[in-house]
Parts: structure tokens; C-alpha cells; sequence
């Protein structure tokens, strides 16, 4: 059996298409020819080839000016509505080309929700307003997992990562974030503006799970093995508001970013340290081998706006 074909080339339909709606509301093949930039001749012959294909006369040419036949003003209304989609996906298409339509997953901690991202997902709002953001809340030790499966477009991640050990992917550090102590309002250092680290050492200590807050623990141990103090950690919690909550409840005190405070627990003050420390940077994340516009006009807004360098 000879295979099926179509009776034309759909890409040269659309030039016919073109061709004969010129033609329609011109009703003049001459007045037409100049407005296609094309010899009378070629366009007369491109049209009787449609007509051909058609297997219908698309024009009444005995009449001066020609005019439409019944079925070519049939024909009209359906080769307008075609092209007009046709330009439609072209426009779209070309703005999804740059970045302009479309959509973005971003996976996050939850520490993340109450420090930079809010400010980062607003500046690119109102850079990108047609870009669909797609916020997932991950476990830290998920997170590049997570993007290496391409279920996230980008991640951020509180931790040492090095671009040298994973060049499948792509690392930007932000800005670094300070650390606070965060203590109950009854606390007696509550009562001091500035806190040293060698006042903490007799206090019980309230840390996140280092598996899900980037290593954060593992930094402040650092800091206290630098002032030669073994912090008393006597809870570890997952969260940073259920941090807060044992805090204000007096069952310890805790070190954490200092974007912590945007949660404004009741019964919790925070009061930043006198020795100059950060948390561990946070860099934002994403695969080496994605050549999505809108990725890269996310990671711009980034380097332009919350980076020390683009």
C-alpha cells in the first residue's frame, strides 16, 4: 500500500495562505503582486496552484474586479483564523524563547521563606510578571537531588558548596548573612545590646538539625571551638519557627541568621554578636546543562541585586 502524503506542504500552504488572502482584499492579482513584492505573473500562478490543490476555484476572474466565489469566501474566513493562530504561536514561542513567558521551580528550605527569597521572588516578579513561579519546600540534603532529577529548576542551599566537585552544576554565593543570638525576653543578656561569645558558654542551646538547615550546627560548633567553648546542645529541632517556640518557652537559647528575625516571635528577643561572624553563605543553584532563558534571567536578577559581584 503507497503511504498516505498530504495533498500539500503544509509550510508552503502558509505561503499560500498569504498569497491568496493579499489577493481577496486586494481583488486585484496586480495591486496584490506589489504589496507581496512579487511579479503578477508568479503570484497568478501560486494562486492557480492552491486552487489546484484545493481542487475549487478560489476566484471569479471573468468578473472586473475579479471577485471571491461563494467557496472562496468560505475559504477566506478559515485561511484568516489559520494565520492568525499561526502568528499567535510565533509570538508566544518567541517569548518563551526569551524569557518572558513561561514558568520557574524554585525548591527552598524553610529557613529560606523568611530570608532572602521573599525579596529575590519579588524583584523577579517585577522584572518577569508572565513568568509562573513554582515554589517547592525541600530538605536541605534533597535539595541538589532534587535538581539533578530536574523536578527544580534552581535550589538554594545554606552550605560549602564546592562548583569544582559537581560540574554538572552551576554555584552563585549571595550576600553573607550575620548570626544573632536569639534568647528569651526574661533572658539576663536580653538586657545587653551586643553579646559576646564567651557569655554563652554555661547556656543550653536550641540548634537545628544540621541535615536540614545546611550545616548551620556544624558552623556555630566551629565558632565555639574557636573561642575554646563546647556549647550544652539540649534540643535539636527541625524548624526554625519551632526553634523560636522553645526559645520563647525558656527551654534554651539559639544562633541563627539573622533574617530570623523578620518572624518576630513573641516572648523572643535577638541581639547580634560582638565578634564579626556570618552564616554560611547561600548559593544559589542550578544545572550546568539548562538553557532556559527564564533561568538565566532569574540567576541575572540574582547576581545583579543580591550578589557582592555579577
Amino acid at each position: 500500500m503507497k503511504p498516505a502524503f498530504l495533498p500539500f506542504d503544509p509550510c508552503f500552504e502558509i505561503h499560500h495562505l498569504r498569497y491568496f488572502i493579499t489577493v481577496a482584499d486586494e481583488l486585484s492579482f496586480t495591486r496584490a503582486a506589489e504589496r507581496l513584492y512579487m511579479a503578477p505573473n508568479n503570484l497568478t500562478v501560486q494562486i492557480q496552484n492552491l486552487e489546484k490543490q484545493l481542487g475549487i476555484k478560489l476566484f471569479d476572474r471573468e468578473k472586473r474586479p475579479i471577485q471571491l466565489t461563494q467557496a472562496g469566501s468560505a475559504f477566506l474566513e478559515d485561511a484568516r483564523s489559520i494565520l492568525a493562530t499561526l502568528e499567535q504561536a510565533e509570538h508566544k514561542v518567541q517569548r518563551i524563547g526569551r524569557g518572558d513567558l513561561g514558568y520557574l521551580i524554585v525548591g527552598f528550605t524553610s529557613s529560606m521563606a523568611n530570608g532572602v527569597l521573599p525579596d529575590i521572588l519579588q524583584v523577579f516578579h517585577q522584572s518577569c510578571r508572565e513568568i509562573k513561579l513554582i515554589l517547592r519546600e525541600i530538605n536541605s540534603a534533597m535539595q541538589i537531588e532534587s535538581l539533578r532529577n530536574r523536578q527544580v529548576d534552581i535550589v538554594f542551599v545554606y552550605q560549602d558548596f564546592k562548583a569544582d566537585d559537581n560540574s554538572d552544576l552551576k554555584v552563585m554565593q549571595l550576600l553573607p548573612e550575620s548570626l544573632v543570638v536569639v534568647l528569651p525576653e526574661r533572658h539576663p543578656l536580653a538586657a545587653k545590646s551586643k553579646i559576646s561569645i564567651s557569655e554563652l558558654a554555661d547556656e543550653d542551646f536550641i540548634m537545628p538539625l544540621p541535615q536540614h538547615e545546611g550545616g548551620l550546627f556544624p558552623q556555630i560548633e566551629k565558632i565555639f571551638r574557636q573561642a575554646q567553648i563546647v556549647p550544652n546542645v539540649v534540643q535539636e529541632a527541625l524548624f526554625m519557627v519551632t526553634i523560636l517556640g522553645l526559645v520563647a518557652g525558656e527551654i534554651g537559647i539559639s544562633i541563627l541568621p539573622s533574617s530570623v528575625e523578620n518572624l518576630q516571635r513573641k516572648g523572643v528577643v535577638y541581639r547580634p554578636l560582638i565578634e564579626e561572624t556570618t552564616a554560611e553563605r547561600l548559593n544559589a543553584i542550578w544545572r550546568y546543562d539548562d538553557s532556559s532563558a527564564i533561568v538565566s534571567n532569574f540567576v541575572k536578577i540574582i547576581s545583579e541585586n543580591f550578589c557582592t559581584q555579577a
